[in-house]
């Protein structure tokens, strides 16, 4: 299985926006903020049949016999004649957007047509004006078979700018046998069995909405406030000893060793999980579980924007997204997808279909919920509050 949250949905949020903007107010430069008429450069699509995508490392299909090979990709470029020049270079949220940011608030090209990063990044790029909107005319795939829940986030209203790669949940991992009993909400994490065997994940966009959820709060519409109650109640749980430690990447060691009974995970890391040990059970909690999203944008400028639609709406296809779920095994996008995973003559493959961690099910649905962004303006003083508890 890829260890796709390794690298990406753990990588810790720094001050992201809201430092850049402070530091560009403290040097005198003009705001970063782009207005839309001012994102589009000069199209070479028709004359130039290329495109750069650049996504995260193991975040797409391979042949099993040679892993260079993207089959996918390789199909569209079949179909389309369009070369894909494809590179796995974000590594991190924040290094990505420090590679690129100088460019963008400078007017300049990045070099990239299509990138791949977290909601919660993509809302950065949204909020400054450095996404493109993107032609849904020229996207029949996109329009007919985006996840109705995926639709139309607080960042990016109609998803005008974004489009999801691949989405996940996040909810709670714990061993049911070595537990000896079921977990089915968040208050069910600070029940004293679990005194010193719970871990947290440490990012601020990765943590708070589930935290928050467990009080009872509407996420979608949350308020500082809010926040800050949440922050009491993990505090307090920290002087107490009750939370073992605050995790990145290695969440999923303490879990599989017996460090921890239970913690804040991931769904696409839930099925490598139970295929290493079936007494790991996922869970969206009873108060509800987020629903993220990492996204494909057209960076300001990009060379080839009609290229990137292509590709972009190439994906949205159910047959190219049912190849793409059964490799990375996160919650596929596309729900059309599904019926084409059932119908495989692959056992393995068609049971994927019935996965809820892959396409959930209707009860789980009504458990999810997409957060609102954490804004530019807000950012600094809670990254402040959360990382002094995480101890960041």
């Amino acid at each position: 299985m890829p260890q796709l949250a390794f690298s990406r949905r753990a990588a810790l949020a720094g001050l992201g926006a809201a430092g850049l903007s402070a530091a560009l107010a403290a040097c005198g430069v003009p705001p970063a903020y782009v207005p839309e008429e001012g994102r589009t450069g000069r199209d070479r699509s028709e004359r130039d049949r290329s495109v750069a995508f650049s996504n995260w490392p193991l975040y797409i299909d391979t042949d099993e016999e040679d892993e260079e090979s993207r089959p996918t990709l390789e199909a569209f470029s079949e179909r389309t004649g369009i070369e894909v020049r494809y590179t796995e270079e974000i590594n991190d949220n924040d290094e990505f957007f420090g590679k690129v940011s100088p460019a963008l608030m400078n007017r300049q090209e990045t070099g990239h047509d299509l990138v791949v990063v977290s909601d919660w990044m993509a809302a950065r790029f949204v909020h400054l004006g450095w996404a493109q909107k993107m032609d849904r005319s020229a996207q029949p795939n996109v329009t007919r078979h985006l996840d109705p829940q995926l639709r139309s986030p607080a960042f990016d209203e109609g998803r005008l700018h974004t489009v999801p790669w691949q989405s996940g949940i996040t909810g709670i991992a714990y061993n049911r046998r070595s537990l000896g009993r079921e977990i089915k909400s968040v208050r069910d994490l600070w029940h004293p069995d679990l005194a010193g065997r719970v871990t947290l994940f440490s990012g601020l966009d990765e943590s708070f909405c589930l935290l928050m959820q467990g009080s009872g709060v509407d996420v979608t519409r949350w308020t500082e406030s809010d926040f800050h109650r949440m922050c009491d109640q993990v505090e307090n749980l920290v002087r107490k000893r009750h939370i073992r430690r605050f995790t990145g990447n290695d969440y999923t060691s303490d879990l599989s060793k017996g460090d921890v009974l239970a913690c804040q995970a991931y769904s696409g890391d839930a099925i490598q999980l139970q295929a290493d040990n079936p007494d790991i059970e996922f869970v969206v909690p009873e108060e509800g579980g987020e629903l993220w999203a990492e996204s494909l944008l057209v960076p300001n400028l990009a060379r080839h924007k009609g290229n990137a639609e292509a590709l972009v709406d190439h994906y949205y296809d159910p047959q190219v997204a049912a190849q793409l779920a059964a490799s990375v095994n996160y919650v596929c996008p596309v729900p059309a997808a599904r019926e084409v995973l059932a119908g495989s003559d692959d056992k393995e493959t068609a049971e994927l279909a019935e996965n809820p961690l892959v396409f959930p099910d209707d009860d789980m649905r009504r458990r999810l919920a997409v957060a609102r962004d954490i804004s530019s303006a807000e950012r600094r003083s809670l990254a402040r509050r959360w990382n002094a508890i995480a101890g960041l």
